[in-house]
């Protein structure tokens, strides 16, 4: 598959340079970024929630992060909760089963980024299997995600 048609197109749409970062395959947002030998830290991983109301949202943060629900929530003024795998597999059908591309414009998902994302140099993304990574420069993620919501919502998580 190597990378998701929307998320092909969408790029192609917004003329934003990136390549492809072949890995050997993974089962995670961590493993991947340790199969391309990058810092986990650059890989930005996405997390659906689900608010008190049924709308859902993209959170978007490092590989080696946690999702803060209860800050992120307050932040947005929302109860918000994990939705369960098999939804997330009906909404992202052109991908393989958990490799998510992380910019919820693509799926009309309303999107929210954590900060963290904007200090590195390079942003690394699933492109929508198990052994491949989408590679953009800063200026170009910080294009794409120029009208989504940025925020401290994660925490570092030791694996």
């Amino acid at each position: 598959m190597s990378i998701s048609a929307r998320l092909n197109e969408y790029l192609t749409d917004n003329k934003v340079d990136y390549e492809l970062v072949p890995h050997p395959h993974s089962f995670s947002s961590l493993s991947s970024a340790i199969a391309a030998n990058i810092p986990p830290s650059k890989l930005a991983k996405a997390v659906i929630l689900e608010d008190h109301e049924g709308r859902r949202v993209m959170a978007v943060l490092p590989a080696n992060h946690k999702v803060s629900l209860r800050a992120l929530g307050d932040k947005l003024n929302r109860d918000l909760r994990l939705i369960e795998e098999k939804e997330v597999y009906e909404m992202f059908g052109d991908c393989q089963k958990g490799a998510i591309p992380s910019l919820g414009e693509v799926y009309n998902l309303e999107a929210v980024y954590d900060d963290l994302l904007i200090e590195a140099k390079e942003i690394y993304f699933e492109a929508g299997d198990h052994n491949t990574l989408v590679h953009l420069s800063r200026e170009d993620f910080i294009k794409l995600i120029k009208d989504a919501k940025h925020l401290r919502f994660s925490h570092e998580s030791i694996h």
